[in-house]
């Protein structure tokens, strides 16, 4: 699971404004989190550079700058605050220049998620020569999630591609059915933000069936057992 700090969305409006990055990220490491995203763009997330620097510090996990990232100096900062990766969205670059972006990456010592929404964009990714592709869910006209998108668009990408499902993962069931859709990793923000508990939430949603049965089973064995009626 990549974790997300995230205050607001176009999709949902504010989300968590006051949240405190360092502690949401050190809570997601806790539950289990293998990478943090963090939002820097201003204007549509509320996001700063101070938030990726705050977790840099927080944690030791991978942290991914998101941000609409479209030119080789926004790769260099990226790499200034700390992110070991960053977001490259299709829609927003033309092929040449995610090419060159990706070249850009690589050159500065960074990973790139590779963002795609169609089946036209996975093969745009495909042919960038794109490794690590995120399959975003959220239709970007209508800002809806649909279910399906996942399984539709990875068919357009090659065989040893690492495939992250994002958006609209709200419980253990889209978790398992987005790895039975072929996704290797799943990208996870509003869900978490929102959590009382984002550590209690990470674990949750990362738990296998087996795992389930024995938290299950340990709860049961620890609740209040009822006193027997005298006879």
């Amino acid at each position: 699971m990549i974790a997300e700090v995230k205050r607001r969305s176009p999709s949902r409006g504010d989300i968590r404004i006051d949240l405190d990055p360092a502690a949401l990220a050190v809570a997601y490491a806790a539950g289990g989190a293998c990478a943090i995203s963090v939002l820097t763009e201003p204007h549509h997330f509320a996001g700063s550079p101070a938030d990726l620097l705050a977790v840099r510090a927080a944690v030791e996990l991978p942290v991914l700058r998101k941000d609409f990232v479209t030119t080789a100096y926004q790769v260099w900062e990226a790499r200034a605050w700390g992110a070991d990766a960053v977001l490259l969205i299709v829609a927003a670059l033309e092929p040449a220049e995610l090419r060159a972006l990706l070249d850009e990456t690589a050159e500065a010592g960074l990973d790139a998620l590779v963002e795609v929404h169609t089946v036209a964009e996975a093969e745009v990714a495909a042919a960038a020569g794109a490794s690590l592709v995120g399959v975003n869910a959220r239709d970007l006209a209508t800002l809806q999630v649909d279910p399906g998108r996942f399984a539709d668009v990875r068919r357009a990408l090659p065989g040893g591609t690492v495939l992250v499902a994002e958006s609209g993962i709200r419980d253990r069931a889209e978790v398992q059915a987005a790895g039975d859709a072929g996704a290797d990793a799943v990208l996870v923000g509003e869900t978490l933000v929102r959590a009382d508990d984002p550590t209690k939430a990470v674990r949750d949603l990362l738990a296998s069936p087996d795992r389930r049965n024995e938290m299950n089973r340990q709860r049961a064995s620890a609740a209040p057992q009822p006193i027997p009626a005298e006879q």
